[in-house]
């Protein structure tokens, strides 16, 4: 690496589309990265801060974003910056750059900088119950949940066959989110923003959207 001699803090990542359609080998590339980048500047911790794949219509997409999601509990030191709210369904490059900068901030701020006041993510999955013919879903960085445009919350989908989706109603209980539909009676999986280019809109109080995800 040229600018391993010079001591840097932290890392923010820029997640391309290239390895979109294979989120498996992304996975095992992106520990290997993050393994060198830490073996090269001697430090196990280095933070290491990167952008969620944004939306476009690529049916890989959704699979994708769930992946790097998950790519947080599997490594440490890491944060995500949710982009998919800026996706353009016409143009891989989304032009509203700022608003990402400014998620990758707060994750440096919060994480790194100490600055516990400064939320650093909007909602990300914890675990989901099922009973009594709905999904309770719980997240993290979840205070203050509603919807982006002040409309009922929406590309929520439960099944009772994985794979078998259907659109789903979603309300805010608490602090959860209780999800079901008139036509998954015994719901078993869940998810949200499951479309390539998404239109998602849950949020926290600081405006920060949630992520793709899905429960199984």
């Amino acid at each position: 690496l040229p600018l391993d001699r010079f001591p840097v803090k932290g890392v923010i990542w820029y997640q391309g589309e290239s390895n979109a359609p294979d989120y498996e080998t992304h996975e095992k590339l992106f520990h290997l990265l993050v393994d060198s980048w830490r073996k090269n500047w001697e430090n196990p911790e280095l933070p290491f801060y990167y952008v969620q794949l944004s939306s476009m219509d690529r049916p890989s997409w959704p699979w994708f974003r769930d992946s790097q999601r998950r790519l947080l509990k599997e490594v440490s030191y890491t944060g995500m910056a949710v982009s998919s709210d800026q996706g353009d369904s016409l143009d891989v490059h989304p032009k509203n750059k700022k608003p990402v900068g400014e998620r990758l901030a707060r994750q440096a701020l919060n994480r790194t900088y100490g600055m516990k006041a400064v939320v650093p993510s909007g909602p990300l999955f914890r675990s989901a119950e099922f009973r009594k013919g709905a999904a309770y879903v719980s997240f993290d960085f979840a205070d203050g949940m509603s919807s982006s445009d002040g409309k009922v919350l929406r590309t929520f989908e439960v099944a009772e066959t994985e794979g078998l989706f259907y659109p789903a109603k979603a309300e805010i209980v608490g602090d959860r989110i209780k999800v079901y539909s008139d036509q998954v009676k015994h719901p078993r999986y869940v998810r949200y923003g499951w479309q390539p280019f998404t239109r998602a809109n849950l949020v926290n109080a600081q405006g920060l959207p949630a992520s793709t995800f899905r429960s199984y």
